[in-house]
């Protein structure tokens, strides 16, 4: 036979179930706006009807339910849809940095501007023209002198500034190699934490999302896979457990980051780096992940070309066979390659002709505070000293050795005329031609970029509002929710309120007749 209290604590179990889904409700409200929350909810199950099962237990029609439980409080959450959100925000990370990196260096180059270094090779053509003129004219041997000094400025001021991006870069890997390694110890210690808490039938829905929050984080530098390890015990089946985080290379293999609460440390390979580790000092040439099972080196050409690391990389410099490659060291080297090949082919040509007082040309361009016409580099070409002090010794004209004609400008016509002349060690093509031909590459190689950057951009946003939909706290729909919960709590206070009063009249009220 049934107990006569049965319905109270039917009741109750509605009552207490009920509460709990209030207070994750209010619980959801008041994250509406935190950063990585998703939305909970509370699976609510009937309890084991009346009479149970065995030998023993009572023979009566029907099965009468006792009410309800909270099985669990869970968290809204796809994994597709955040694998899919981590591989897009995977190749933002690598397209979002390349295209800064261009744009910085496009800044640099300012083409075409009135103040880069086309215009100022143009003023120094148009001056040589105007020395041919008038050869004789100190005013325009100044001029000469003064537009050689723009153009080597010109090319002194892109290679340090572009090396001092080369330099940011490098700090800026630097620092993100130390959040990375912040970050898998995070996610250790919150595995440790997971294990500690879910054998005892818990599910600690905020540390999940604490995790994910720096997975996605994770995503956004390096190509990385998750996994999951039941933590065993009483554990829910619907609980998470601790994570596996593997960095996913080019040849397919993977190296462990973290392992439940073992985690790895994650820096740069050979000798090329800093006392941190992490700091690169010259050509990157891999990565070293240091974790319980020793160290693994791994090759840069077999890092995957996707994530904020490797567009680092790409942009600062790794090493190859063939030297130092990458998106600041090949400007940089084109750069030299130009400034070198144009101080050679000038000063060759001027070095054919005579100046004011007959005397054989000198150098016109030589290594900055020094005579030496070798080994110039964008980074040191200027003019010479010499011609600095003294415009007269520019070698304007194509006398013979020893005679003076002050008249004669032919040599500068010719110097002008090199402006289309074609430099083998420049594939053949001009000075000028071969910088557009550099500006022109670096535009498409932007134009690329920012196009891909805005696509993986489109494609995250997209999968990020997806995500959005499952997981974040609709406060409409938790309002609704709130106004189904407390009426029902209202409902179970109201039955048991009516037991009660069947119970006060059969104990009180029965067995009192005539009375």
């Amino acid at each position: 036979m049934r107990s006569t209290f049965m319905g109270l604590e039917t009741s109750k179990r509605g009552l207490f179930t009920q509460q709990s889904a209030l207070y994750t409700t209010g619980h959801n409200i008041s994250n509406a706006n935190t950063e990585g929350y998703s939305r909970q909810r509370v699976n609510m199950a009937p309890t084991h009807g009346y009479p149970g099962t065995g030998l023993n237990t009572p023979k009566m029609p029907g099965h009468i339910g006792t009410g309800v439980q909270a099985t669990s409080v869970e968290r809204m959450r796809d994994e597709f849809v955040d694998m899919q959100y981590r591989q897009e925000t995977n190749k933002l990370g690598y397209w979002d940095a390349r295209s800064k990196a261009i744009t910085q260096m496009e800044d640099i180059l300012k083409e075409p501007s009135d103040y880069g270094l086309s215009k100022s090779m143009d003023e120094f053509w148009n001056s040589l023209q105007d020395l041919n003129v008038r050869p004789e004219d100190g005013g325009a041997r100044a001029v000469v002198v003064q537009r050689g000094i723009a153009v080597a400025d010109s090319f002194n001021y892109m290679y340090n500034s572009i090396s001092q991006l080369k330099t940011n870069a490098g700090e800026e890997i630097g620092i993100l190699l130390k959040d990375t390694n912040s970050i898998l110890k995070q996610i250790a210690s919150i595995n440790e934490q997971v294990q500690a808490i879910e054998p005892n039938g818990y599910m600690p829905n905020d540390l999940y999302d604490a995790r994910d929050k720096l997975i996605d984080e994770l995503s956004n530098s390096f190509p990385i896979e998750i996994s999951s390890v039941p933590s065993g015990g009483n554990a829910l089946e619907i609980a998470e457990g601790s994570i596996t985080v593997a960095l996913r290379l080019k040849d397919g293999s993977k190296v462990t980051l973290v392992e439940g609460r073992n985690y790895a440390q994650i820096q740069n390979a050979g000798t090329n780096t800093e006392t941190d580790g992490v700091t690169p000092k010259g050509p990157i040439e891999g990565l070293q992940i240091v974790n319980i099972d020793g160290t693994t080196e791994i090759g840069i050409d077999n890092v995957t070309n996707v994530g904020k690391y490797k567009s680092l990389v790409d942009s600062y410099g790794y090493s190859t066979a063939s030297g130092e490659k990458g998106l600041f060291p090949d400007m940089l080297a084109n750069l030299n390659l130009m400034a070198q090949s144009f101080a050679t082919a000038f000063n060759t040509l001027h070095k054919g002709g005579t100046d004011l007082s007959g005397a054989i040309g000198e150098a016109f361009f030589v290594q900055k505070g020094t005579t030496d016409e070798t080994g110039i580099t964008a980074g040191n070409i200027y003019v010479s000293q010499k011609l600095i002090e003294d415009p007269n010794k520019i070698a304007a004209s194509d006398s013979a050795a020893n005679i003076a004609e002050p008249g004669n400008g032919k040599q500068a016509l010719k110097l002008a005329n090199l402006k289309f002349g074609s430099l083998t060690a420049l594939e053949d093509v001009s000075v000028q031609t071969y910088f557009e031909g550099l500006i022109g590459q670096l535009g498409v190689d932007g134009q690329q970029a920012s196009r891909l950057a805005y696509n993986a951009q489109t494609l995250q946003q997209s999968v990020s509002e997806r995500r959005a939909s499952i997981s974040s706290v609709s406060l409409d729909e938790e309002m609704t929710n709130m106004i189904t919960f407390q009426q029902a709590y209202n409902a179970n206070a109201r039955m048991i309120t009516v037991i009660d009063e069947t119970l006060d009249k059969i104990i009180n009220g029965m067995g009192r007749v005539g009375l």
